[in-house]
């Protein structure tokens, strides 16, 4: 199947402009959400139904929230193989629910360095779960939907305007390219900023 519903979608973002409207039309088509913290806090606030990460974990947010979706239940629901019988096994075996869709952005890291922010500040926003949620959303682009920034709430809201809850592999493949741009454009920013900073 070339073509895949979106059933559950795990989000995660610190920026929540223009998800509003993006999360609506999901909603509308039978989504299900899946989320963390403020994120979760602002889903339930526009009037949807959004199921906790600590549940599925059993794990609350740790060490002052650096660690909230790094877990086998939420990276093994991104990148399990849905065509694969052994991965299928684990997932019951482990009760690891499908994630068919990961909406994430990054901690604003250029923007707290051109802050003038101090050095820890800075290191707090080198994101860890955003950027894994990233690559393994978008190395299992065969049967997962990444959406990696804000800046692809639009096109998304396209295609489930156009199509339904359903995407192409070329969708997907475009959406997982598109991730790998964030995420190397990221670590660039990181790995410049360390060079500086000796």
């Amino acid at each position: 199947m070339m073509t895949k519903k979106i059933k559950t979608a795990l989000i995660s973002v610190f920026h929540k402009d223009g998800l509003d409207e993006l999360l609506k039309k999901m909603n509308e088509e039978g989504v299900q959400f899946l989320s963390t913290g403020g994120t979760r806090q602002f889903i339930e606030s526009l009037g949807y139904k959004c199921q906790a990460v600590e549940d599925i974990t059993t794990y609350p947010s740790i060490l002052g929230g650096r660690v909230k979706t790094l877990h086998p239940k939420i990276f093994g629901g991104i990148l399990a193989r849905r065509d694969n019988q052994g991965d299928n096994e684990q997932m019951k075996q482990y009760e690891i629910p499908e994630i068919d869709c990961v909406i994430v952005d990054l901690y604003p890291f250029e923007d707290t360095v051109a802050s003038g922010a101090a050095e820890q500040d800075i290191i707090e926003k080198i994101d860890i779960g955003g950027i894994s949620l990233i690559r393994a959303g978008a190395k299992n682009f065969k049967d997962v939907v990444i959406i990696p920034s804000k800046e692809e709430y639009p096109i998304l809201l396209d295609i489930i305007n156009k199509n339904g809850a359903q995407t192409t592999i070329e969708d997907r493949k475009m959406f997982a390219t598109r991730a790998f741009g964030v995420s190397s454009h990221y670590d660039t920013a990181i790995h410049n900023w360390f060079s500086n900073n000796k």
